[in-house]
């Protein structure tokens, strides 16, 4: 059966619209004879309302009367006992002691002692004061040294020989802590090499600081 062709049919259409027009038709005729205006009158009837009495119930049963209140029995009261003769207390005698007789004793005296010369005991010699340590040690001895170099200045400037004293701070464990040039001759020529020297020496630990003062010499033939 061809589908697509059925519903090209128009007369199955026809009878649809033809339906439609017939349902439209019998609304108008029902408007015009007035068969709407009595659908309205049946809806605008009164209605008739029944009210109904409520239903009162009895009412509840008063509340039971409170118990009466226990009485309170008080036990009766007894009479005080009569009170009791006084009995004073039989008389007992205070024994006597007798005291003891006081005896001086004299007491012996001991012998007498014999009596020893002891002779007195020797004098206590203290022992000598330590010497006390000069302000500044001089002909200290290191314990190891480095020996100063001939400065070539001197050696340009024809400088054949010099002297040098310098101050040495010590510390406690021997170690030289500064130097200070006391005196140079000449001067100022040997100054910087003595304490590039003395500063690496090392003395023997003493416990304490203390301040030495050594003499460097230089002779151009040592260099």
């Amino acid at each position: 059966m061809d589908f697509a062709r059925q519903q090209r049919d128009p007369t199955k259409h026809l009878v649809g619209i033809a339906f439609v027009i017939l349902v439209h038709g019998l609304v108008i005729y029902a408007l015009l004879t007035g068969l709407g205006s009595k659908v309205v009158a049946v809806i605008k009837k009164p209605l008739t309302a029944t009210i109904i009495e409520e239903i009162k119930l009895p009412p509840p049963p008063p509340p039971p009367p409170p118990p009466p209140p226990k009485k309170i029995i008080e036990p009766p009261k007894l009479a005080p006992p009569p009170p009791q003769p006084y009995v004073p207390p039989p008389d007992i005698p205070v024994p006597q002691v007798a005291e003891p007789a006081i005896v001086a004793v004299t007491p012996t005296p001991p012998p007498p002692e014999p009596y020893v010369i002891t002779p007195p005991p020797p004098p206590v010699v203290a022992p000598p004061a330590p010497a006390p340590k000069p302000a500044i040690r001089r002909g200290i001895t290191p314990l190891s040294r480095v020996e100063p170099t001939y400065p070539r200045e001197a050696i340009r400037a024809s400088i054949s020989s010099g002297k040098v004293v310098a101050r040495l701070q010590i510390d406690a464990q021997g170690n030289v802590t500064d130097v200070s040039i006391v005196s140079s001759n000449p001067p100022r020529v040997f100054d910087r090499e003595v304490i590039r020297a003395l500063t690496q020496w090392k003395f023997q630990a003493e416990g304490e600081r203390y301040v030495g003062e050594v003499e460097v010499n230089f002779t151009l033939k040592d260099e």
